[in-house]
This record gives structure tokens, C-alpha cells and sequence, in this order.
């Protein structure tokens, strides 16, 4: 009788094949992704501007985006009567963050004035809790409207209404300021 010895199948080279065929792939896909990214374009902010998305509170942000709603409306008075409405005005008309309500309470309790310095119309909304949110100035003009913020308890207002005035009474312009970074979580 003769005894046959029959090894079994190796399955080292078909690994190596298998291995060598994913590595293969991997450099394929990497290199085609490589070849479709786009290099991130960063403008950078200037040192005096908040940039509203990352360097507010959330209750700092609400406020922000209700001075932008808030501002339309403004225009439609200033078309309509000549004048820019009051923030009595405004918050009989319901309009956020002008009305004492729980948001309001929530977002800072700001006390708002219209004020007068030189020829510009402005709004101030002092923070009534500075933990939360800042003090908020609006300064409405003929097609769009700065927002300016100050963290500082005690609120000096310039004597002129100038971005140079502002800046240097420690004001900081709150600015939209998107980029690739609105998709993607990162911080410039």
C-alpha cells in the first residue's frame, strides 16, 4: 500500500496578491482624492472684528441675527416716515430683541435707547447680565448696518460715530464672515 501525503493548498501567495491588490487600491483612491481637494481660502478678520459665528455667545448670536432682522425694518420706517423707529416702536411691532420677553431675559435683558451722536442715529443695547452677552451697539446706515460689541461693564461711547472712534473706545465689530470653514469644524 502506498501512502500518498497531500499538503494542503498554501494560501500565503494568494494573501500576498490580496494584500498587494488593497494596497493598490488605497494609493488609487488616496491619489484621487488628492487630485479633487481644494486648498481652504482663508481671509482673515481684522484684530478689532468678532467674527459672528465663532467668537459669540449663543446668546450673543441670537441677539446678532435679531439686529439683522430688526434693521429691515428699520429701513421700511426710515422709507415710510422719514425716521428710524424707536425701540418702544419696535417692540410694539414684536420685533426681537426689542421686547421684554423670556428670550430677551435669556439673550442678556438689554435696556435699548436710540441715541443721537453728531448726525448718526444709533442703538445701544446695554447688557443687563454681562456673564451672558455683551453690550450691543446698531448703527443703521443708508444700505446695511454695523454691529458692534463690547464685553466691558463700564461702556464708553465714543464722541464721534466712526469705526476709528469705536475701535479705540474698545468697541469690536461683530462681522458674518464665511468661508469653507462654514461646512467644516475648524477654527481659523
Amino acid at each position: 500500500m502506498t501512502a500518498q501525503v497531500i499538503r494542503p493548498a498554501g494560501a500565503g501567495h494568494e494573501t500576498l496578491w490580496v494584500l498587494a491588490l488593497c494596497l493598490l487600491i488605497l494609493l488609487g483612491a488616496s491619489a484621487v482624492v488628492l487630485s479633487h481637494a481644494k486648498a481652504d481660502i482663508e481671509s482673515d478678520i481684522a484684530d478689532y472684528q468678532l467674527d459672528a459665528r465663532m467668537d459669540l455667545t449663543a446668546a450673543e448670536q441670537g441677539v446678532h441675527t435679531d439686529l439683522g432682522v430688526a434693521f429691515e425694518e428699520m429701513q421700511w420706517y426710515l422709507s415710510e416716515q422719514g425716521q428710524l423707529p424707536s425701540p418702544t416702536e419696535l417692540a410694539d411691532e414684536g420685533f426681537p430683541p426689542f421686547m421684554d420677553d423670556a428670550s430677551a431675559s435669556n439673550r442678556g435683558s438689554h435696556q435699548w435707547q436710540r441715541l443721537q451722536l453728531g448726525a448718526e442715529t444709533f442703538y445701544l443695547g446695554q447688557s443687563q447680565a454681562q456673564d451672558i452677552a455683551g453690550t450691543f451697539l446698531l448703527w443703521p446706515q443708508t444700505s446695511d448696518a454695523e454691529i458692534w460689541l463690547t464685553r466691558d461693564d463700564d461702556v464708553t461711547l465714543p464722541t464721534t460715530l466712526t469705526t476709528e472712534h469705536l475701535i479705540a473706545s474698545g468697541w469690536r465689530q461683530v462681522v458674518a464672515h464665511f468661508d469653507a470653514g462654514v461646512t467644516r469644524q475648524h477654527r481659523h
